[in-house]
Formats: structure tokens, sequence, C-alpha cells
């Protein structure tokens, strides 16, 4: 890849392991600077703060803000030649097209779009029950995830993928088989939410889908991020910034209906 410097950042916090993984992995070749949150910002989606802290980091910077803070305040003004933004590696998945809005890993990478920075959202998948997020992760957990990122890092933008796709969204199993091959995708668009009244005047909300991949049953064909994984595979999702303009929704009528009720 024609690049140089690479601004990393995650939502898990500037101590996660995960993003300890993919310093370790991409500083070697790479001028890699961290500018990551202080503490866990998962599920923040694109908020952004009206200002932050800063403060100097053994690998950058640490921000108490968001994922989009820690782009914007990066690419703008801490690490204004950045060719390349990488996000995470986060201990978690952010599979199927609903998720890919709340995830603040995939929403710093939407942010490097927005400025034109080509951008990597990495997620790891970590099966188990409610509590998999206590686990204590080692950086081999990554292995599948930090290659993939390397690999793509190296080779996307001499190969035009940044010419057609703003960012890649890519997903790996968690590292307990000693080969995860990569398979294009795109998100899977099979929605399953569900909300429960709890009887003291609160309403629950819950996902079957993380049950269902532990199963390895879940609802997706061949060529979707969930069945990838789900499959052993590392999932890369080529993906443009959001909010594109649909010229032809049939508003026009509506336009023309709309003036001429006012006038009446």
């Amino acid at each position: 890849m024609s690049a140089d410097r690479i601004l990393l950042t995650n939502d898990d916090g500037v101590d996660a392991a995960g993003l300890r993984a993919l310093y370790e992995a991409l500083a070697d070749e790479y001028a890699v600077t961290v500018v990551a949150p202080a503490d866990d910002q998962s599920s923040v989606g694109r908020r952004l703060s009206e200002d932050v802290a800063v403060d100097d980091h053994e690998l950058g910077y640490v921000v108490d803000g968001t994922p989009v803070d820690c782009v914007v305040a990066g690419l703008d003004e801490l690490v204004t030649d950045a060719d390349a933004v990488i996000a995470g590696c986060n201990e978690g998945a952010n599979l199927g097209a609903y998720t890919l809005g709340r995830s603040g890993t995939v929403s710093a990478a939407v942010e490097a779009a927005f400025f034109g920075v080509p951008a990597v959202a990495t997620s790891m998948y970590v099966p188990g029950g409610d509590d998999w997020w206590k686990r204590e992760f080692e950086p081999k957990d990554f292995a599948h995830a930090v290659r993939a990122t390397r690999f793509l890092l190296d080779e996307a933008a001499d190969a035009g993928v940044f010419d057609r796709a703003d960012y890649l969204n890519v997903n790996a199993p968690i590292a307990d088989a000693d080969r995860a091959p990569l398979r294009v995708t795109t998100p899977s668009t099979w929605y399953g939410m569900r909300a429960e009244q709890n009887g003291d005047g609160r309403v629950g909300f819950s996902d079957p889908i993380w049950g269902r991949m532990n199963e390895g049953n879940v609802p997706d064909p061949v060529g979707t991020d969930r069945r990838a994984v789900v499959d052993g595979e590392v999932s890369v999702s080529p993906l443009s910034v959001p909010h594109a303009a649909e010229p032809n929704a049939g508003l026009d009528e509506l336009v023309d209906a709309y003036e001429a009720a006012i006038r009446s």
C-alpha cells in the first residue's frame, strides 16, 4: 500500500488488548500513531463531543471522548499526514447491516471516509454466553484479525479497492484454529431485535442472533458477513459512506403536490 503513516483507534479504550495486538503487528513497517479513547466507548456510533481532553500516551494520544472524536481530532489536528485509519481490533463482532451504525469501531472508519482517508474497521467474533465479554484476551487470540488487517493494509490500495470502496469492515473469528480464509461479503440484512417489558416500567432489549451463532444456526447465506464468521472465515465487506441519495425515489411528484397544497 502506498501509505506510510497510520492512525490507529478503537472503541474499547486505549489499553485494550486488540488495539495493542494491531499496533505491534503494524508498527514494524508503518509509522503508527494511536489516537484512542481513554475508556470503553462501545456502541456509541458516530457520537461527536463538543470538545475533548487530549493527553500524550506512549503510543500516541489518549482522548477523553468517542472514536469519532479520535478520528476528527487525529486527522484534522494530531496526525494530519495519516494515509489510512485502522479501527480495532474490537473485542466482539460487528456483523449485519443493522449493527454498523451503532458500532464505534465502524463509525471511526466511516468518519475517516468522509475525510477521504482509506479505512479498515476490524473486529473479532468471540463465541460464548452472555458473559463472553468478561474474557481476558491474549495477543494470540487476535491472530486471524491481525493477519487479515495487515494483508489488506499492504495490498488493498494498490489493487484499486479504495477507488471503489470507502472503507472495509473486517470480522474475524477468534484464533482457535490455525487457518481462517478470507471471504468478500456483504452485511447480512437479517434483523431480529426484540423488546420486552419487564414489569417495572422498563423495556429490555435482546438480539437472538448471538445465541444462534453459537449453535451455528444462522439465517444467512454464503456471501454474507455473519455466515463467513460462523464458517470460520474472515469476512471483509467493502462499503461506502452512508446516506447516499436516491434520485428516483418518486418524490418529484410529491413536491408538486405539496406546492399545490400550500397554495390552496
